[in-house]
């Protein structure tokens, strides 16, 4: 917005009747799993969905407004976001268990849901103890680990759109493909239905362990890091998965400040300490070039880089 007079006043109206939190330049490094970047203009905390549409049929479609989940596969630029950023917490959190399903709040982690399929004896989902992230973020990206991902599981998703109108979507109209689904531009998912299956609960946490031990021995979990960096090429590109790619090029345990590409799991950047995003965004796009150089695969970024960098927030 070039008016910060019409900016403020936009603001105001919108968020004049919320019962959520509105914050004013309000830092996002420290709610993200790489622990950097800039600040939100305004971060919005909706109380409930009925609080999120109301603010939405208000607010001006000149004003920009980005959607956060947990923050795990999202690079947040060092110049921060302009307008406001919406970010689900508690009002979005319940789980209700069904005889064949989960219905689950966009701000439920992944992982949680899991835990509670196992718990009520629901096989399936124990895919989803291997993503970092909120089951919001999940549907939007498709994401998927250890043979199985969203679109295999998703009954229905309801969403907000950027209108502030309530709309349930099943599986087909949400049109997913690999990493990626069809929902409308500007829309927030809300919550989704996935589908389980019956099953004994020990063999479903049996399930669960397995999935987190595969992932603590091949994933840099303990660090600060995001999920997979890169998507995996398409078999027509290559027969290689991007880990494979970026070995190949030389990248494993490559630097740019404080940014590295993990030596367990070179798909993976990790922010030793004191890393910007823009070392890790420059770290990512020098792997990039350096894989293409070495196979000539373009490797297509999965992790989401959003905001403005430095420079340009002067």
């Amino acid at each position: 917005m070039n008016n910060p007079a019409s900016m403020q006043d936009m603001v105001k109206h919108a968020f004049a009747n919320m019962r959520g939190r509105l914050t004013p330049q309000a830092p996002l490094g420290p709610r993200t799993w790489f622990r950097v970047g800039g600040a939100a203009e305004w971060l919005f905390q909706p109380a409930d969905a009925e609080d999120l549409a109301g603010v939405l049929q208000r607010l001006s479609p000149e004003l920009p407004i980005t959607a956060l989940g947990a923050c795990s596969n999202v690079i947040i630029r060092d110049g921060g976001l302009e307008g406001v950023v919406v970010r689900m917490a508690r009002g979005f959190a319940d789980i209700t268990v069904e005889a064949d399903g989960i219905i689950a709040g966009c701000a439920c982690l992944d992982a949680t849901v899991a835990e509670h399929a196992a718990q009520a004896g629901l096989s399936g989902l124990e895919f989803l103890a291997g993503i970092p992230g909120s089951i919001g973020g999940a549907v939007r990206m498709n994401a998927g680990a250890y043979g199985s991902d969203i679109a295999n599981v998703l009954d229905w998703a309801e969403i907000i759109t950027r209108d502030g109108s309530l709309i349930r979507l099943d599986n087909a109209a949400l049109r997913f493909g690999y990493r990626r689904s069809g929902l409308p531009e500007g829309a927030f998912v809300i919550r989704a239905r996935l589908r389980g299956i019956p099953a004994n609960p020990q063999d479903v946490a049996n399930r669960i362990a397995e999935v987190r031990a595969a992932r603590e021995l091949s994933q840099p979990v303990r660090a600060r890091t995001g999920g997979s960096t890169f998507r995996n090429p398409d078999a027509e590109t290559s027969s290689r998965k991007a880990w494979e790619l970026i070995d190949a090029a030389g990248c494993r345990g490559l630097r740019c400040g404080d940014a590295q590409v993990s030596e367990k799991h070179c798909n993976f950047l990790i922010n030793l300490g004191n890393a910007t995003a823009a070392d890790l965004e420059g770290l990512g796009e020098d792997v990039r070039t350096r894989v293409a150089q070495n196979s000539g695969v373009s490797l297509h970024w999965e992790i989401k880089r959003l905001g403005k960098t430095e420079a340009s927030s002067q």
